[in-house]
C-alpha cells in the first residue's frame, strides 16, 4: 500500500486506522531520560532474512578447544582481538574493540515461518501480518522514547514479500508504536530522503505541508466547542496528533542547519523508486540516509530490513546463477548456497562498515558520534531459512559510551532450554534497562523454558555496565 503525503496528514488527523502515527509523537518534545553530557544515545537496528546459520559466525582461529565447545553449543567467551573473523566480517576488522558476535539469544518468542512481521521487533509472536496479533510497541519505539527527536523514529525497508513486485514510496512497515497499530516506513532511498530532508531540498512543499497542518489543527479545534462526551474525548486526541506533528516541525526548522551540514546525496538512478537501481546501489543509499538522518537530529533510532526473502539479489556479482534469497535459503537444490549466504552478509557488512566510519568521523561531546550509538545486526527468523528460532546470531557494534559491556568480545550464552538461557525478551529487556527505562521484563516468555521452570525474567545482567 502506497500512501502520499497528503493523505498520511489526513489519515493522521482524522484518526484513521491502519498507519497509526499519532502515538509516534507522543513523546517528540519530552526530556531525554537517557542521554549523556556526549549526547543521545543511538540504535540502528539491521534485519536481516533467511537466518543466521551458526557455523558461519564461528571463528577460524578457534582452538580445537574452542570448535569443540562452538559446535556443542556450549557456553563460552573470547577476546575477538586475539582471533581472526570470519571472513564475511573482514571489512570490520579495524573495529573490533567495537565488536561482539553474540551466539545464544533465542528467538523462539516471536519465530515461526519466512516472516517474524512485527515478532522480531516486539519479542510476541505476530503471525500472518494480522494487527490484532501485535501486542505492544516494539522495542525500537520504547527506545525512541528514552531518547526523544523530531521524527522519534524511523523504519527504512528494503523488504519485498517474496512472490511480489517491489515496494516504492510510503509504505506499511513492520515495527509497531503501539498495540494493534503498525508503523509505515520508507521503501526507498530517494522517498526516505525527500521526506526526511524537504525542510531544506523542498521548501515550498515544506510550506504547504504546514499550512495543510494549521488549518485541520485549526478546523479540529473548532469542532471542541459544538462536542462533549466520547465524540470530544475523539477529537481532542486528534487535535494533539496534530499539534505533536506541528512541534516537529518547529524542531525540524531549529536543525536546518545541521540538516544542510549533513545532507546526503542520492544519485538520480534512486528516482521515481529507483527501478534501475542495484541492490548494493539502494542498500549504499539508505546507509547514507541514516548517516544524514543521525547526524543532523532529525532521529536517534533507526531500523532498517536490509533484505528479504522477494528482494531481488540479481545485481550481486557473486550471484552468477541468478537465484533468489528464497531458493538459497532453501539451499540443497542450489549449488553455491553457502557461499552465496556469505556473499549477502558481506554486502550488508560493507553498509556496517560504512556506517560505523562515517560516524566515527563526526565530532561529538568529547568524541565522535559512534561513541553514541549501537547497531545490532540480527536475523529476522532465527538461524535459518525456517528456523530452528532456538539461536539467532548477532553482530553488534556499540560505541565508548555504551551502557552494555560487551564490546571487543565473542559470546556464546547456554543453549536454548538450559540453565542460564536468555531469550530475545531478555535482551531488549536488557537494553531498555540499560537506558533508562526500568521494565521488569519486555516480550513474552518461551514456552520450553517455562515448562522446565527456569529463570527467564529480567534483564541479562552481566551485559550492564
Amino acid at each position: 500500500m502506497l500512501i502520499n503525503r497528503r493523505e498520511l496528514l489526513k489519515k493522521t488527523a482524522m484518526g484513521t486506522a491502519g498507519l497509526a502515527i499519532s502515538p509516534s509523537f507522543d513523546h517528540l518534545m519530552a526530556a531525554p531520560t537517557g542521554a549523556s553530557a556526549d549526547g543521545p544515545h543511538r540504535f540502528v537496528f539491521i534485519r536481516k532474512s533467511n537466518g543466521n546459520l551458526p557455523q558461519q559466525f564461528g571463528l577460524p582461529s578457534f582452538s580445537s578447544k574452542d570448535l569443540k565447545r562452538h559446535n556443542e553449543k556450549q557456553a563460552f567467551e573470547l577476546d575477538l582481538s586475539k582471533h581472526e573473523l570470519p571472513e564475511w566480517l573482514n571489512g570490520l576488522a579495524d573495529h573490533k574493540e567495537n565488536m561482539t558476535i553474540l551466539h545464544g539469544i533465542s528467538m523462539t518468542v516471536s519465530g515461526g515461518g519466512h516472516y517474524s512481521y512485527s515478532g522480531c521487533m516486539g519479542a510476541y509472536k505476530a503471525g500472518r501480518d494480522i494487527l490484532s496479533n501485535i501486542k505492544w510497541a516494539t522495542v525500537d519505539f520504547e527506545l525512541a522514547k528514552l531518547f526523544p527527536s523530531p521524527f522519534g523514529h524511523v523504519e527504512m525497508s528494503l523488504a519485498v514479500p517474496h512472490g511480489r513486485d517491489h515496494r516504492t514510496g510510503i509504505v506499511s512497515g513492520y515495527s509497531a508504536p503501539a498495540a494493534k497499530q503498525r508503523n509505515y516506513c520508507y521503501a526507498d532511498p530517494m522517498t526516505a530522503h525527500n521526506e526526511l530532508f524537504k525542510s531544506v531540498t523542498n521548501t515550498d512543499e515544506a510550506a504547504s505541508d504546514n499550512a495543510l497542518l494549521d488549518y485541520l489543527y485549526e478546523k479540529e479545534n473548532r469542532k471542541l466547542k459544538k462536542l462533549d462526551g466520547d465524540e470530544r474525548f475523539k477529537i481532542i486526541n486528534q487535535v494533539e496528533s496534530l499539534q505533536s506533528i506541528r512541534d516537529r516541525k518547529t524542531k525540524v526548522n531549529s536543525l536546518t542547519d545541521k540538516i544542510k551540514q549533513y545532507l546526503p546525496e542520492i544519485d538520480l538512478v534512486h528516482a521515481n523508486g529507483g527501478e534501475d537501481a542495484t541492490l548494493p546501489e539502494k542498500q549504499a543509499a539508505f546507509t547514507d540516509v541514516i548517516v544524514g538522518a543521525l547526524a543532523s537530529g532529525l532521529t536517534n533510532v533507526v531500523t532498517y530490513t536490509i533484505d528479504d526473502l522477494g528482494t531481488d539479489i540479481t545485481s550481486l556479482p557473486e550471484n552468477k546463477q541468478k537465484t533468489s534469497i528464497h531458493q538459497i535459503g532453501h539451499g540443497g537444490q542450489i549449488a553455491g548456497a553457502a557461499n552465496m549466504r556469505n556473499a549477502i552478509k558481506t554486502h550488508h557488512m560493507k553498509q556496517v562498515t560504512t556506517l560505523v566510519t562515517k560516524l566515527k568521523a563526526i565530532p561529538e561531546g568529547n568524541g565522535t558520534m559512534f561513541d553514541n550509538t549501537t547497531i545490532i545486526y540480527m536475523p529476522e527468523t532465527g538461524a535459518g531459512h525456517h528456523g530452528p528460532d532456538t539461536e539467532a546470531p548477532m553482530v553488534i557494534m556499540s560505541g565508548r559510551n555504551s551502557k552494555i559491556d560487551i564490546a571487543g568480545r565473542y559470546i556464546r550464552l547456554p543453549f536454548h532450554g538450559t540453565e542460564g538461557h536468555k531469550t530475545l525478551s531478555n535482551w531488549y529487556t536488557t537494553l531498555l534497562n540499560a537506558y533508562g527505562n526500568p521494565i521488569e521484563h519486555y516480550g513474552d516468555l518461551d514456552l520450553v523454558m517455562q515448562r522446565k521452570r527456569l529463570k527467564q525474567l529480567g534483564a541479562i545482567n552481566r551485559f550492564l555496565s
